[in-house]
């Protein structure tokens, strides 16, 4: 079994907090990592090897001209559902890197989003073993009354740190 690399091994240190300080330190410590996750408000709920689940409020800063939640603000949910996941796997000695997004912007949405990007034990060993490659994460993204307004798939890739 390969050692937990630095961030899950963050994650756990929250996830040793109080059940009610976890989601306010999740989101803030990746908050600070990944500034426009941050600044935009997304919502960490969940972080486990498998899964990510992050939300992110109707809020004014995060709006296109109809009122809901931009377009770029959809894509920032799956990039940060699915690299947050990833990057619990990916060994310290890796960088990991967004190498594709396909996004389909098939309805209007209502209020908050919601996005949860799951791994399979295959893609996490994959991860773990490969000196180099990428996987295909899947993410479902979901508005308040439960509609899919996009459908999105995001390429993660990886590579080592040193050249």
């Amino acid at each position: 079994m390969s050692k937990p690399n630095k961030l899950s091994q963050v994650v756990a240190k929250i996830y040793s907090l109080p059940t009610f300080l976890q989601v306010p330190a999740l989101s803030k410590a990746f908050g600070s990592i990944i500034k426009y996750a941050g600044h935009s408000g997304v919502k960490v709920e969940k972080m486990s090897h498998n899964e990510c689940i992050v939300s992110l409020k109707n809020k004014k800063k995060v709006q296109n001209h109809i009122g809901g939640i931009h377009a770029a603000a959809m894509a920032l949910l799956a990039e940060s559902a699915t690299g947050f996941v990833c990057g619990m796997n990916a060994p310290d000695d890796k960088i990991l890197v967004i190498k594709k997004m396909n996004i389909d912007y098939v309805k209007r949405s209502t209020g908050a989003m919601r996005a949860v990007a799951t791994l399979s034990d295959e893609q996490i060993q994959k991860i773990k073993t490969e000196e180099k490659g990428d996987v295909i994460v899947a993410v479902t993204i979901t508005d308040e009354v439960n509609v899919e307004p996009i459908k999105a798939e995001m390429t993660w890739a990886w590579v080592s740190k040193k050249r």
